[in-house]
This record gives structure tokens, sequence and C-alpha cells, in this order.
């Protein structure tokens, strides 16, 4: 399999007993490194800036000078490499689009954080994007005004971006499509040319804006 390379987390939530079982759950993973705590939004961005993490875990409602959501876009801009796992005890599928739409890559509930926030950080630390299950369930019926058609894309390439933005990674999206991998990655190279998105936090927020997570 390989070396693992090593994955450097800031970890920002404003209750330290939560903070020290977060470090706990994550440093049991080998290739985790916990590089910093912050107890609010304006602590969170200075880890941030200072460390440039991987990975981000972020909780939804933290005090600061402007509120975790409104500060994902800044962590963006201060360390472009550094992806957002939002965790949180907010249920609400508007909130989980909200935080993909600002930029986020996950997006986990702190009831489920035992069996699915390493797989979230993981997977965000490797370009993906992680939904709580149950979320992106109610996430992809969850109705919304569409900004817009899709710029010039087929209806093979919009079921594949709308797979992408659901989480799916490419032999997923390929297995149900009746599709080789190969011919999935074409899709998704020819669907990041037309929009001129490449990361999938982009593909995620332009998916989000677009409604083409609302069902046929």
């Amino acid at each position: 399999m390989g070396g693992v390379s090593e994955i450097r987390i800031v970890l920002a939530d404003d209750h330290g007993v939560v903070r020290s079982g977060l470090r706990l759950l994550l440093e049991a993973e080998p290739e985790f490194a916990v590089l910093s705590e912050a107890a609010d939004v304006d602590g969170m961005l200075r880890a941030v800036l200072g460390h440039k993490p991987d990975v981000l875990v972020l909780d939804l409602n933290m005090p600061g000078t402007t509120s975790s959501l409104d500060a994902i876009p800044g962590v963006g801009e201060r360390s472009p490499g550094t992806r957002t796992v939002i965790l949180t005890m907010q249920d609400d599928p508007e909130y989980a689009r909200r935080a993909l739409r600002a930029g986020a890559c996950g997006y986990v509930l702190k009831e489920a954080a035992d069996t699915e926030l390493v797989e979230a950080v993981r997977s965000a630390a490797e370009g993906r994007t992680y939904l709580t299950p149950s979320l992106g369930a109610r996430l992809a019926t969850l109705p919304e005004t569409p900004q817009g058609p899709p710029d010039d894309l087929s209806p093979r390439e919009r079921e594949v971006l709308r797979l992408i933005a659901l989480g799916h990674t490419n032999p997923e999206i390929a297995q149900q499509l009746f599709l080789s991998v190969r011919t999935v990655e074409t899709h998704r190279t020819h669907v990041q040319q037309k929009l001129g998105r490449s990361s999938r936090a982009e593909l995620v927020r332009y998916a989000l804006d677009h409604g083409l997570l609302t069902p046929d």
C-alpha cells in the first residue's frame, strides 16, 4: 500500500472537554497529527495561518468576531491547502448545504463523530467530500431555487457532477452509471474544463448553487 503521509490537523471547538476527546480520537490514527487547538473563530484563523494544516476540524457554533460559517472562505484564503470539516450538533440539511457552499469539504454530526470523523478527515485530506449519510440523503431531496442552468453540460456530465457533489468516488460513479472508471474520469475532466472549476469543493458549490442536488 505504500507509505502514508502525515495528515496535519487544527482542531477548533469552544468546549475544552470536547477538544480533548476529539484529539484522543484523531491521534489514535497513526497518520494524524493535531498541531493546534482553538476555542473561538479568531483563534482558529490564527492557528490556520500559523500552521497551514491539511485539515481544519471546525465546530459550527463558535464565539468570535465572525461566525464559523462566515469564516470558512477566509480559511481558504489564508491557507489554500487547508480543507475544512464541519463538526456540529446541527442536523438541519440546510446548514450542511450552506457549509458546503461556503467551501467546507465535510459535514459530520457530533453524535456520529466517533464513527465518522476519522473518515471525514481522511476524505478531506484526499480532496474528497464527506457528508453524514443521513444528511446526504435529506440534502438530495431538499428543494431549492436553481441559480441558472449548468454551463453547456451534457445530461451525462450533469449526472456525473451531481454524484461528485454527493461525495461519490469515480469508481462508485462508474458502478452507478454502468460506465468504466476511465469514462467517468473523462466526463469529470470535461465538467471541470467547462465550469472552470478543478477542486471537489468548487464542484460541490457549483452543484448546490445550480440546484443539481434537487431530484429530477
